[in-house]
Parts: C-alpha cells; sequence; structure tokens
C-alpha cells in the first residue's frame, strides 16, 4: 500500500509540473482542443481517438509538419468525411492550437 501511495503522489507532482511549465499559450491550446476536438479526436499524448477515422493528436506531427497547419486552420479544414465539422480559426487560435500539437511531439 505504501508503494502505492508514494507512486502515486510522485505522478501526480510529475503531472503539476508539466502542467506548470506550460506556457499561457500551449494551455489554451490544449483547452481549445479539449473543448473542440477531443469528441472525436485523442488530444493527449496516449488514447485513441473516440472515431477510429479521427487520427491521434500525438501522431499528427508524423503526418504533417505542425507549422503547415496554420494555413488550414485559418482558411478551414474540410474533409471528406461528414462528421469533421468545417471550421476556421483566428491567428490567436491557432497559434494556441500550434503550440499545443508542438508539446506533443516532445
Amino acid at each position: 500500500m505504501g508503494r502505492l501511495l508514494a507512486c502515486t503522489a510522485i505522478l501526480l507532482i510529475v503531472a503539476s509540473q508539466a502542467a506548470a511549465a506550460a506556457t499561457p499559450s500551449e494551455r489554451r491550446g490544449h483547452s481549445f482542443a479539449k473543448s473542440h476536438c477531443a469528441r472525436c479526436h485523442a488530444i493527449g499524448r496516449s488514447g485513441k481517438s473516440r472515431l477510429e477515422q479521427a487520427p491521434p493528436f500525438r501522431t499528427l506531427h508524423t503526418r504533417y509538419p505542425v507549422e503547415t497547419l496554420a494555413e488550414a486552420f485559418a482558411e478551414g479544414i474540410y474533409t471528406g468525411h461528414p462528421r469533421m465539422p468545417a471550421f476556421e480559426l483566428d491567428p490567436d487560435q491557432i497559434n494556441d492550437l500550434l503550440s499545443y500539437l508542438k508539446t506533443l511531439e516532445r
């Protein structure tokens, strides 16, 4: 039981340090992803996407250079499947979301 408590405490400390180390832009990007994308995509470092055809965010950098997504976010993302909503982000939202996506590359 003591080991379990010690492991839990260590995990909580590491998680809180990681959250504290995130920049405001990264935190806003995560918040945006959580509220607008998480219903279909896995937005964190682990887990499966709820919608099979929605790629986990942690793999996006293996498909596209993250910086190149800025134009798509500005012009609107439109996909070939009907469940992906069409949306356009403003420049601040783009910066925040890209900042968050870059954290998943580490």
